[in-house]
């Protein structure tokens, strides 16, 4: 949420969408949570080119391998 809206931290959509898509999956026994996470995770995508988010897709894939 803090990427999304600049707070604390330069605003940035990509990495936005890179921790919204993140969060979505750790919600593993809260509906709620992956909803509202997935919610997020649109909500940026809307204001994002095809090209950021597949960077942004890429990025959470690189994050969860480690």
């Amino acid at each position: 949420m803090m990427y999304a809206a600049g707070q604390g931290v330069p605003l940035d959509n990509v990495q936005a969408h890179k921790w919204y898509a993140l969060a979505a999956t750790r919600f593993i026994n809260s509906d709620q949570g992956r909803a509202a996470a997935a919610a997020g995770r649109d909500a940026v995508a809307a204001k994002m080119t095809a090209a950021q988010i597949a960077e942004a897709q890429r990025l959470a894939r690189a994050w969860r391998q480690r």
